[in-house]
């Protein structure tokens, strides 16, 4: 076998380099479960898994799946260096973009070329809609409205479905961990923060699954606390007769 060249040894060192790195992902928690007081909550990989498998099982065939698991993986691939920035951390839109941008760079600049620029292009359209929402005046003035139009149009279909596989997976942790605690309804205010966001039919008909399943479990554990008390009651009148 051949020695590996100079060039060579330092591509894969950096690849190397780039795999540390978003190894971090597996360790860095989801900042909205640590503020709201949840046990061993899940890591921000975690989370992209389960988004790509939501991608990898959708039906409708005039998206492309591919790209979806693709962007699910990128998403928050800055955070392994910059951390889950929430909103109530006090740090403006415009100040996260240009940290995440920053670590982006700084992740990409790792990878070949060809890949090197797919990965930053799939980082860039997922935060498209967020960047625009804060641009939104300088875009105006800079762009004619029929460009940003056919940039929406043609480049984010598939981004626009990772953002409500996002929102989507975020409430469906908020269930597990309601059901884990055994605590229904405390994270409610995860799931009125998505009020009005999901617009694709097979993500409306997962979350319609879940909501009634929510409902399930709100009920029988309010049924099951109420026969617990009930029976404690019991036991209590009747410990009381007999002394």
């Amino acid at each position: 076998m051949m020695a590996a060249s100079s060039g060579q040894r330092a591509a894969m060192n950096n690849m190397l380099q780039f795999m540390k790195l978003i190894g971090q992902l597996k360790r860095v928690p989801r900042t909205g479960w640590v503020y709201r007081n949840v046990k061993n909550p899940e890591s921000v990989s975690d989370h992209m898994y389960r988004m790509a498998m939501m991608s990898l099982t959708i039906t409708d065939p005039t998206l492309d799946k591919h790209r979806c698991m693709k962007l699910a993986l990128v998403h928050d691939m800055a955070e392994c260096i910059v951390g889950d920035i929430a909103p109530s951390d006090n740090i403006s839109k415009a100040e996260k973009h240009r940290r995440e941008e920053e670590a982006m760079k700084r992740l990409s600049d790792l990878l070949p070329d060809g890949l090197k620029q797919e990965v930053y292009g799939l980082w860039e359209v997922c935060r498209f809609s967020d960047l625009l929402l804060v641009l939104l005046p300088v875009c105006v003035l800079l762009f004619h409205s029929s460009y940003l139009q056919e940039y929406e149009t043609q480049s984010s279909a598939e981004a626009r479905l990772v953002k409500q596989f996002d929102l989507l997976e975020m409430i469906l942790q908020a269930h597990e961990y309601e059901e884990l605690e055994g605590t229904p309804g405390r994270l409610q205010e995860f799931f009125d923060s998505t009020t009005g966001r999901f617009h694709h039919p097979d993500v409306l008909q997962l979350v319609a699954s879940l909501n009634e399943e929510r409902r399930r479990h709100m009920t029988d554990t309010k049924t099951s606390g109420k026969s617990q008390t009930a029976a404690s009651e019991q036991q209590e009148n009747m410990t009381s007769h007999k002394s």
